[in-house]
């Protein structure tokens, strides 16, 4: 079949999107993608082409990144941080409004095609349009848990039920729905949409995985630095763990700040180079804030990407996570905010390595996107028949 992704993430470091692509493009199918970001001359693969639409950066209050104490106050400040508090709800939804009216002619030029497969809420709209104007089938594919989120601003809690009625309205139209976990499914099936699939976030197996150390040398939280990842409990608990290292590794959101303290940082990598790092260390954080149900229902690919390196974790307590963690014996678990609970949490882990990494190393023969592709390309194959 012809398809058509949409997605206003990132393409080229979006590892879901690009699984899922050449997973498909490998089953027969021709892909086209249209994000946003695509550095020029990047590829996916044979069968797929990708195309992109640039999106405003934001709202911005001034320098950020990683600092060792914040240093900025007084009233000129406080009042660009409440302006900012209570104005970036409406510019987030007016620049992802204006992302699809962006990208809507380069939709448009694309088609007609089979399928038109939309990459979260935002841009499910125009998915949805375009998939009813070529007679198409429409797959929704929900990353998060959308109008669920944890996000910066002013609260917007009519914004979010209008937002939850209207997300059903234009999902009840796809003829299959694909997420993340089994929490975020059951969720979405309780409110009325039916054929509701997982496919995890999941890595490939590696091919050739080292043998364990007796110990590891420290903890590494490789992924996005910023709001809601429980940073701040990660500093806390690492004064109390010193000297044993405490390690970020990742791009920093703009605007966020964090007090190092002895927290060591190391530059972004490639996912691949990700795996020897995570070997490097021997723990991996996971780690979320208990701030909403997005976070509690939410398996993150860091969790996946331990698993396929073969190194144990230490994850916050939440539900889902703690499902997983368990069942497989993945680690130990902390509660999100609290740095005691953090630090006996590694404590635990390494007093007992040997059994986590047993653990982690027979999750891989199950937790991997050899299992979860077939998912998804079972059912696209039900779509082509």
């Amino acid at each position: 079949m012809r398809i058509l992704m949409i997605a206003q993430s990132p393409i080229a470091g979006d590892s879901r999107i690009l699984r899922e692509a050449t997973a498909l493009a490998a089953a027969g199918h021709t892909l086209h993608v249209i994000g946003r970001d695509v550095p020029e001359g990047f590829e996916v693969g044979p069968g797929i082409t990708v195309e992109s639409v640039s999106r405003s950066s934001g709202l911005r209050t001034g320098s950020g990144g990683l600092t060792v104490g914040h240093g900025h106050s007084g009233p000129k400040v406080l009042a660009k941080r409440f302006g900012r508090w209570l104005l970036l709800p409406e510019h987030r939804s007016r620049t992802e409004k204006q992302w699809r009216i962006a990208a809507a002619p380069r939709v448009a030029a694309a088609g007609p095609v089979d399928v038109v497969h939309a990459h979260d809420f935002n841009t499910l709209e125009l998915a949805a349009e375009y998939a009813a104007r070529w007679s198409a089938a429409l797959v929704y594919d929900s990353h998060e848990l959308w109008f669920d989120r944890a996000l910066p601003g002013r609260p917007t809690p009519l914004w979010r039920a209008r937002g939850r009625k209207y997300e059903l309205s234009l999902a009840a139209r796809a003829r299959v729905v694909f997420t993340v976990s089994d929490g975020i499914a059951a969720r979405l099936r309780s409110r009325g949409l039916p054929d509701v699939r997982v496919v995890r976030n999941t890595f490939p197996r590696a091919d050739d995985v080292p043998p364990a150390p007796s110990r590891p040398e420290g903890l590494l939280y490789a992924g996005r630095v910023g709001a809601g990842r429980d940073l701040s409990t990660v500093v806390a608990a690492a004064r109390e763990l010193a000297p044993f290292r405490t390690v970020l590794m990742g791009s920093v959101d703009p605007n966020y700040r964090l007090d190092l303290g002895p927290v060591e940082t190391v530059p972004e990598r490639s996912i691949d180079e990700v795996d020897d790092t995570l070997r490097t260390y021997g723990i991996s954080l996971v780690t979320l804030t208990n701030t909403c149900e997005n976070h509690r229902l939410a398996l993150p690919n860091k969790l996946f990407h331990a698993v396929r390196a073969g190194v144990p974790v230490v994850a916050a307590d939440l539900p889902e996570l703690r499902a997983v963690v368990t069942e497989h014996t993945l680690g130990t678990l902390y509660e999100p905010g609290n740095a005691h609970s953090l630090t006996a949490a590694v404590r635990t882990l390494i007093d007992d390595y040997p059994t986590y990494t047993e653990g982690v190393r027979t999750a891989a023969k199950t937790l991997n996107w050899e299992q979860d592709a077939t998912t998804l390309v079972n059912a696209y194959a039900e779509l082509a028949s």
